[in-house]
């Protein structure tokens, strides 16, 4: 029997254990917002101390968690230190945002029906924390000599941007891996994604009787201008390609508008808040100067009326670092002998917490359990799931690459 095999019988034989271990993830919310995470990361320790796993929990200071605007977050870390040698970091995040309507299945039920196992973050990315723990668990049982160290890093912020979460971790100069392996998608090795700029525009009139609509200033029609503005950006957009596969244009979505008071009222306020995804070939100060200049011209005609605008989130375009390629090549080789079929390096649309090692020069991919695309997996969506098969496999091709990585 090859070592591979021997990994791969491992995993077989605590299958079971796995997906139970995922079941008790799933079971405790982590709803993002109102961000009580600290409660998960609890459980979380307790699973994994019983695997014999010491576990340091890094809780951040309160003020800064409101600051955030969540109400509790703690950071896990395991360190498994096996000799001399790099450190490879593997990275997970447990926060997840609520479960919204729809659901035909219990988001914290952890069922399995058909093969499938169902609940809110059973495949962003409570599934990770289950790979990457059997899968170090799996290298663990084999004893060979190995060389260098496996951290694991379960962090709580990714939906808020990830700086109380891996940049927190970073930041306090907790972690410094030479590798990171951040969670992903099975069919994929991601090397590089899309950077995000999030943005608040308050549009501010003059509150009046709707009987006597002059005395008033419409903050809503003038936030109307700034959305027609907006969208017109949006279908410029197109015009633009990215060279990444995997990666098309850039976009912009208006997730969120609030603003008036009543019905007879005219509108004092509106707030707008929207979401612009950037291709890693683009300069975000030149896109967020742009947009801001964009906003400015749509109301420059409209007397009476002013605006914020404020940044809420910049997250960086993931890129692929020149160290990167052991990693790159041991997940394109595994995976594909593990799933039967080409899975080659490629970029995605979403952005990640990944981006935060990146930019400290720490090569990173993105590879986990997951299906071939966001859609199929009703992440963020009603009935959000993971095929287990998937995670059975995803967890041999972690297993594999990190013994390759660590191997004497």
């Amino acid at each position: 029997m090859t070592s591979e095999q021997a990994l791969d019988a491992w995993v077989d034989a605590h299958f079971d254990e796995e997906v139970r271990f995922l079941q008790e993830l799933v079971r405790v919310p982590t709803d993002t917002p109102p961000g009580n995470n600290a409660p998960h990361a609890d459980r979380t320790a307790e699973l994994l101390k019983a695997f014999g796993f010491e576990v340091e929990k890094h809780p951040v200071p309160a003020q800064q968690v409101r600051a955030a605007g969540l109400e509790s977050l703690t950071n896990l870390v395991v360190r498994r230190r096996y000799g001399a040698g790099r450190t490879i970091g593997l990275n997970a995040h447990g926060d997840v945002v609520p479960p919204g309507e729809g659901w035909t299945h219990d988001p914290y039920g952890g069922e399995v029906v058909d093969g499938k196992l169902y609940g809110r973050a059973s495949a962003v990315s409570k599934c990770d924390f289950a790979t990457f723990t059997f899968a170090t668990r799996a290298i663990e049982a084999m004893k060979p000599e190995r060389q260098g160290s496996v951290e694991l890093y379960f962090t709580y912020d990714e939906e808020f941007g990830g700086e109380l979460g891996p940049g927190w971790l970073l930041r306090q100069g907790l972690v410094k891996p030479d590798l990171l392996i951040a969670a992903g998608f099975s069919y994929q090795v991601i090397t590089g994604h899309n950077g995000c700029l999030q943005m608040e525009v308050t549009v501010h009139g003059k509150m009046g009787h709707a009987a006597v609509p002059d005395t008033a200033v419409d903050a809503l029609h003038a936030a109307t201008l700034i959305l027609h503005a907006l969208y017109r950006q949006n279908t410029l957009y197109r015009q633009v390609s990215s060279q990444v596969k995997g990666i098309t244009h850039p976009y912009l979505n208006v997730g969120l508008i609030e603003g008036g008071t009543n019905t007879n009222v005219v509108p004092g306020k509106v707030v707008i808040k929207f979401d612009r995804r950037m291709i890693p070939e683009e300069n975000p100060v030149d896109v967020e100067a742009t947009l801001r200049q964009v906003i400015a011209d749509a109301v420059a005609q409209s007397p009476g009326i002013t605006v914020e605008v404020k940044r809420i989130l910049l997250a960086n375009a993931l890129k692929p670092l020149a160290g990167n390629q052991p990693l790159v090549e041991a997940f394109c080789r595994h995976a594909s002998e593990v799933f039967g079929e080409p899975i080659e390096p490629s970029g995605t649309p979403l952005y990640t917490d990944a981006r935060l090692f990146c930019e400290r020069g720490i090569p990173a991919v993105l590879y986990g359990c997951g299906p071939r695309t966001v859609l199929e997996s009703n992440a963020k969506r009603a009935d959000e799931h993971i095929d287990l098969e998937d995670l059975r496999r995803a967890t041999k091709v972690v297993a594999r690459a990190l013994a390759e990585l660590l191997s004497a």
